[in-house]
C-alpha cells in the first residue's frame, strides 16, 4: 500500500465502512491478528492452522499439529509464539521460528479447552479454561470469594452452590499478575497468579460469561454473556485486591430486536467495540467511551461467528459459520495519482494547456550528464524498515521459515457434504506420519 498516493482524510477514520475481500484456505472456525498485526491465524475445522499474510492476502504457512476444531488462539507480544486450543483435549504451543517437530510443544488435558491465553510477560506460562473443569494454570479455584456471615448455615447453602460453578472464560491482566476469570453463573473472579487463590469476586451478570477480553493496554475489559448484554469494564492501573471495585462503564444491547451477540472484539486503540450476531449476518461497531451504535457492517448472506479487529488498521475480519470463509471489511481509500508528480493537477474534463516559455528549451547534453550523475550518487535507503501505526521497534527480530513443500489446503469442493458412508483419503506409499510429542503440564514449559 502506497501511503503517498491515498487521500490523508480517509486514514483519519478509525473503523471500517465495506465488505472488502475474502480470504479461503479451508473451513475457518476461528482467527486472531498477531500484536503486530502482520499475520492473521486461522484454525480450521480439521484442526489445521493457516496463517495468512495480511499485506497480501496470501498463503504464509500451515502448521498441523490438532486433529478436532482448533478453538481458539493467543500471540506473544513478540509475535514469535502462538498458542492453540482444541476439541482434541490439547493445547500447542507454536514456535514460528522452527519448522517441524521441534515447532510444537503440546499438552494435553482431561476435557475440551474452552480458551488459553498467554501470559503477557512469559511465553512459558499460560492459563486456559476447560469444558466442565477447573482452570488450569495449575489447578485454579474457580468459587467466589465470599465474607462470611452469621448464619452457618446460609454459608454451608452458599458453598454448595459455589462448588457448582463452571470457569468458562479466563485472561491474564496486562502486567500478569492476576488472572482474570468468568463463570457460569455471572461470578467474575481475580485470582492471584503466584498463589492461585482468588482475591476478588464480583456478580455482574445472572448469565453464563461466554468471552472475555481486554484490549492492548489492559485498562478496559469487554464481556460477552448469555443474557443478550455486552458489558464494558474500567479496570485500575495498579489492582489492589483490598480496593478493587469493577463496576460496569457501559451496556450494549438491541434492545428492539434482542439479539444474542457470538463474539465480542476491541479495535486497536480500544475505543470501539465489535460484536458478530447470532443468526445475523451483521456486525455491531459501538463507540466505547459514549456507550453510542455508530455502524452496522453488512455483510454475506450467513451468520458470522468470530470478529477480530486489526492493531493498528481500521480492518475487521470474521469467520462465516457456513462456508468457513474470512470476510473482511476495510475502509475504501481513493488513490490519488497527482501524488506522484506535484507540478499535475487532476481534471475532471479536457482543458486547453498553457505553454510556459521555457519549457521545451534544449538542455545542454554537459547539464543532462551532470543532473544524472548526481541523481546516482544519492544513497537511497532501502534497509531500514519504519514502524506502523502503533507499532513499536523490537531490538532481535525473528524470521519465519518457508516451506517450498508444504501440501495444497482443501479446496471448496472437498467442503460439499456427502450423504452415506464417510471415506477418507487413502495415505501414500512410502509416506510416515508424523509424531507429536506430549508433555505433562508441570513439565510442559
Amino acid at each position: 500500500m502506497n501511503l503517498s498516493l491515498l487521500d490523508p482524510f480517509s486514514l483519519a477514520q478509525d473503523y471500517p465502512e465495506t465488505l472488502t475481500s475474502e480470504l479461503r484456505a479451508g473451513h475457518s472456525t476461528c482467527i486472531r491478528f498477531n500484536r503486530k498485526g502482520d499475520l492473521l491465524a486461522s484454525g480450521r475445522i480439521d484442526g489445521a492452522i493457516v496463517l495468512f499474510d495480511v499485506e497480501t492476502n496470501s498463503l504464509a504457512r500451515i502448521l498441523r499439529g490438532h486433529v478436532r476444531q482448533v478453538q481458539y488462539f493467543s500471540w506473544s507480544p513478540c509475535g514469535r509464539y502462538l498458542l492453540s486450543c482444541s476439541q482434541d483435549f490439547r493445547v500447542i504451543r507454536w514456535d514460528l521460528t522452527k519448522a517441524g517437530e521441534e515447532s510444537s510443544r503440546s499438552v494435553r488435558f482431561i476435557a475440551p479447552v474452552y480458551c488459553a491465553e498467554f501470559h503477557p510477560k512469559n511465553t512459558s506460562m499460560f492459563c486456559c479454561a476447560l469444558y466442565e473443569d477447573l482452570p488450569y494454570l495449575l489447578p485454579l479455584p474457580t468459587t467466589p470469594k465470599r465474607s462470611p456471615t452469621a448464619d452457618s448455615e446460609a454459608d454451608t447453602k452458599r458453598a454448595l452452590q459455589d462448588s457448582k460453578q463452571l470457569t468458562t472464560a479466563s485472561v491474564f491482566t496486562h502486567t500478569g499478575d492476576y488472572i482474570i476469570t468468568g463463570t457460569n453463573k455471572g461470578w467474575v473472579n481475580l485470582i492471584s497468579t503466584s498463589t492461585r487463590e482468588t482475591v476478588f469476586s464480583t456478580r455482574l451478570t445472572n448469565g453464563c460469561i461466554t468471552y472475555i477480553r481486554l484490549t492492548l493496554s489492559g485498562r478496559n475489559m469487554v464481556l460477552n454473556s448469555s443474557d443478550r448484554i455486552i458489558r464494558s469494564v474500567i479496570l485500575p492501573d495498579v489492582l489492589n485486591p483490598n480496593e478493587v471495585k469493577l463496576d460496569v462503564e457501559h451496556k450494549f444491547q438491541d434492545v428492539v430486536n434482542r439479539l444474542f451477540w457470538n463474539h465480542v472484539t476491541f479495535s486497536g486503540n480500544g475505543e470501539y467495540v465489535a460484536a458478530s450476531t447470532y443468526h445475523n449476518h451483521d456486525i455491531y461497531i459501538w463507540e466505547r467511551s459514549l456507550g453510542s451504535l455508530i455502524k452496522i457492517l453488512e455483510g454475506p448472506k450467513e451468520e458470522l461467528g468470530v470478529c477480530e479487529w486489526h492493531p493498528t488498521r481500521p480492518l475487521v475480519a470474521a469467520v462465516g459459520l457456513e462456508t468457513g470463509r474470512i470476510y473482511i471489511w476495510a475502509t475504501t481509500n481513493p488513490q490519488r495519482w497527482s501524488a506522484l508528480a506535484p507540478d499535475f493537477a487532476e481534471v475532471e474534463e479536457n482543458v486547453e494547456y498553457e505553454e510556459r516559455e521555457d519549457e521545451f528549451d534544449i538542455q545542454p547534453v554537459e547539464d543532462v550528464k551532470k543532473r544524472r550523475l548526481h541523481l546516482e550518487t544519492e544513497e537511497v535507503d532501502v534497509v531500514t524498515i519504519e514502524p506502523a501505526r502503533g507499532e513499536d521497534l523490537v531490538t532481535g527480530g525473528w524470521q519465519m521459515p518457508v516451506s517450498l513443500e508444504e501440501e495444497e489446503t482443501e479446496s471448496e469442493e472437498e467442503n460439499v457434504r456427502i450423504e452415506g458412508p464417510r471415506r477418507t483419503k487413502a495415505p501414500e506409499h512410502g509416506k510416515k506420519r508424523k509424531k507429536r510429542r506430549l508433555v505433562n503440564l508441570e513439565e510442559a514449559f
